[in-house]
C-alpha cells in the first residue's frame, strides 16, 4: 500500500507551494458478501482540513453512490456500504469540495458555510474570506436536506480562538470556519515560509516588548520564566540519561553545553513565541550544525511537541520532512515519541495510534520502519516496561497496516 501523503485541496492545482492542503483520503474494505463495506479511517482529518463536519462528506458519498453511510462520530468511524476504491472516493471528494467548500467566485477554499433563514425558507451560502463574495449552494442536491437538519456548529461555542469567533459572528446564521492551512494553525506556532512569518512578525512587532507575558487563559502550558526553566531542567535530565550506541559523527557529548542541549533549550524556550515556526527552528539547527544529525530529531521531538502533538505534527510537517531523511532519523523520531509519551506526557499513550497515523500520513514514517519498531521492545530510549506499554498502545495502527497490506495482496 502506498504511503498516504498531503495533497492540495484543489487537486487540479499542480503547485507544490499551494497554501491549502489536506491529507490524502484513505480507504479500507471490511467484510464480505452482503456485509462488505468501505471504512474511511482518516475522514476526520480530511474534514478538519476542509473545516466541514466529517458527516457531511460521508453523506455526500452516500448521495452520489446511492449507498447507506452509517457513521459513529464518538468512535471516529465513517463507513460507506459496499466496496469502493480510494480513487473513486477521491474523485467524489473533489466534487464535494467544488460544491460545498470552494468559493464559486474566486475558487478559494477559505469559506464559511452559513445556514440563513429567509422567512419560512432556509438557504445555504458560502461566505469567502478571500474575496468577500457570498455564493449560494445548489439547494437541489440531496445533501442539502441533511445539512439543514444538522447545521454546522457555531464556532463561538468552540474552545479555539474565542476572540476570533466573536469577530466572526454572522447575524443569526450558523457556520463552519474555512480550512486550516498547514503551518498556519490558529495558535501561530507553525509556519513553512519566510514571507508568512515575516508578515506576522512585522504586524505584531509594535506590540512586543522584552517584558511581554502571554496572558491568554486558553494556553495549556505555563510560559513563565520559572516554568520554562523547570521544563528545560527536566529535558536536560532526560537527555543526560540518554544513551546512543556509538555516539554521533561529530563526537559531541551530552553535557549542558553540547549543541544538542543548546538546540533543545532554544526550542523549548521559543516554541510558543509568535514568529517562531519551522523555518526558524531549522535555521537554529543549522546554526548549531546539527540539522542533519539523527540525535537532533530525538531532541526536537521532546522539546517541541506537547500533549497536542497530533495537531502539532501537521503544523511542523515541513520541518519534520526536512530533518528526517533516513531510516536512522525515523528510529530517532520513534525514540522521541517513546520518551514524550512514556515519560513526559503519559496521558498520550492511548493516542499513540493517532500520532503514528499523523506521521505516516505526512510521509515522515515508512511502513517497514514502524512495523519493525512495533515488534521489537527496546531499552534504548526508555525502560523496558514503558517500551512495552508504548508498543502495546500502537497495536491498532500496526494491525491496520497489516490488514491494508493483505487486502492489497488479494487484489
Amino acid at each position: 500500500m502506498p504511503a498516504a501523503g498531503i495533497v492540495n485541496i484543489r487537486r487540479d492545482v499542480d503547485d507544490k507551494f499551494y497554501r491549502y492542503r489536506m491529507p490524502l483520503l484513505l480507504t479500507k474494505i471490511e467484510g464480505k458478501g452482503n456485509g462488505i463495506k468501505t471504512v474511511i479511517p482518516n475522514m476526520s482529518d480530511v474534514a478538519r482540513a476542509l473545516s466541514r463536519p466529517p458527516s457531511y462528506i460521508t453523506k455526500f458519498f452516500g448521495c452520489e453512490l446511492g449507498a447507506q453511510t452509517p457513521f459513529d462520530e464518538k468512535n471516529d468511524r465513517y463507513i460507506v456500504n459496499g466496496a469502493h476504491d480510494a480513487i473513486r472516493l477521491r474523485e467524489l471528494l473533489d466534487g464535494f469540495i467544488d460544491k460545498f467548500v470552494l468559493c464559486a467566485s474566486c475558487k478559494n477554499p477559505e469559506t464559511d458555510l452559513n445556514v440563513v433563514k429567509n422567512g419560512r425558507r432556509e438557504d445555504i451560502f458560502r461566505d469567502c474570506k478571500a474575496c468577500g463574495e457570498r455564493t449560494n449552494i445548489d439547494m437541489r442536491h440531496k445533501l442539502v436536506t441533511f445539512i439543514l437538519k444538522n447545521p454546522p456548529k457555531n464556532p463561538k461555542k468552540s474552545k479555539k480562538g474565542k476572540g476570533e469567533a466573536a469577530n466572526n459572528g454572522n447575524g443569526g446564521g450558523v457556520h463552519a470556519s474555512g480550512p486550516t492551512i498547514p503551518g498556519q494553525e490558529e495558535d501561530g506556532s507553525g509556519g513553512d515560509t519566510d514571507d508568512e512569518l515575516t508578515r506576522k512578525i512585522k504586524a505584531e512587532a509594535a506590540d512586543l516588548t522584552n517584558d511581554t507575558v502571554l496572558g491568554n487563559d486558553d494556553w495549556a502550558v505555563d510560559t513563565s520564566t520559572e516554568a520554562v526553566k523547570a521544563r528545560v531542567k527536566t529535558l536536560e535530565g532526560q537527555m543526560g540519561g540518554l544513551s546512543l550506541p556509538g555516539g554521533d559523527d561529530d563526537g559531541s557529548e551530552d553535557d549542558a553545553d553540547s549543541p544538542y542541549s543548546q538546540f533543545g533549550r532554544w526550542v523549548e524556550e521559543h516554541r510558543s513565541q509568535d514568529g517562531i515556526g519551522s523555518v526558524q527552528i531549522y535555521r537554529k539547527a543549522e546554526e548549531l550544525g546539527v540539522e542533519k544529525k539523527h540525535k537532533a530529531v530525538l531532541v526536537l521531538v521532546q522539546a517541541l511537541f506537547t500533549e497536542d502533538i497530533v495537531k502539532e505534527i501537521n503544523t511542523y510537517n515541513a520541518l519534520l520532512a526536512k530533518m528526517i531523511t533516513s531510516e536512522k532519523h525515523q528510529k530517532a523520531l520513534l525514540g522521541g515519541i517513546e520518551r514524550l509519551s512514556g515519560l513526559t506526557y503519559t496521558e498520550l499513550i492511548p493516542a499513540i495510534p493517532k500520532i503514528l497515523m499523523a506521521l505516516y500520513q505526512n510521509d515522515v514514517l515508512d511502513e517497514e520502519v514502524v512495523k519493525q519498531w512495533g515488534t521489537h521492545v527496546s531499552k534504548k530510549y526508555v525502560d523496558k516496561e514503558t517500551s512495552k506499554k508504548v508498543r502495546k498502545a500502537s497495536e491498532p495502527f500496526l494491525k491496520w497496516l497489516e490488514e491494508a497490506d493483505d487486502e492489497s495482496d488479494e487484489e
